[in-house]
């Protein structure tokens, strides 16, 4: 874990998508915590791993981003900057944990005290993940964590809300 990550520990950020997929905008997002030296742990479906895979090795024709597959990392698992997985496990010493389709952590929202970051990113048109969302959203808030809701703009980025 890098300095900086030790620093902070137990946020909320929430990315509400409206304009592109899930597998688009989670590039710009992975390589700004790739440039602070921080671990990731994607969780999501079964269904939506493949496509993120392909998505991350090609989201960009200049660069990718190093991940592998937690059902397909083998003895690697440790040593990957960012791992897809559809368990919470931290199998790569994550600082952040980024939560997909509805995923939640085991105990929430206390376990988010075990990364830097907890990022859910949910598509606005997945009504089961928008109200995961919300729910987690309101726990972490009423437990004093620190949270911030992010809503994708016309450009495709991320305006900040409330």
């Amino acid at each position: 874990m890098s300095d900086d990550a030790s620093t902070s520990k137990g946020e909320w950020w929430f990315y509400h998508l409206e304009r592109t997929s899930l597998e688009e905008a989670l590039g710009p997002l992975l390589e700004k915590c790739l440039q602070k030296e921080w671990r990731v742990l994607i969780v999501g479906s079964k269904e939506r791993l493949p496509r993120l895979d392909l998505g991350l090795w090609t989201w960009k024709d200049t660069s990718f981003l190093p991940h592998a597959r937690a059902d397909k990392a083998g003895d690697t698992l440790e040593r990957q900057p960012i791992l897809l997985s559809t368990e919470s496990t931290p199998a790569n010493n994550a600082d952040i944990i980024v939560l997909l389709d509805g995923n939640r952590l085991p105990d929430e929202p206390s376990d988010a005290a075990k990364y830097v970051r907890c990022m859910v990113v949910f598509d606005g048109d997945d009504y089961n993940a928008r109200d995961t969302a919300r729910t987690q959203f309101k726990a972490a808030k009423d437990a004093g964590q620190t949270v911030g809701y992010f809503q994708q703009n016309d450009r495709g980025g991320w305006d900040k809300k409330g």
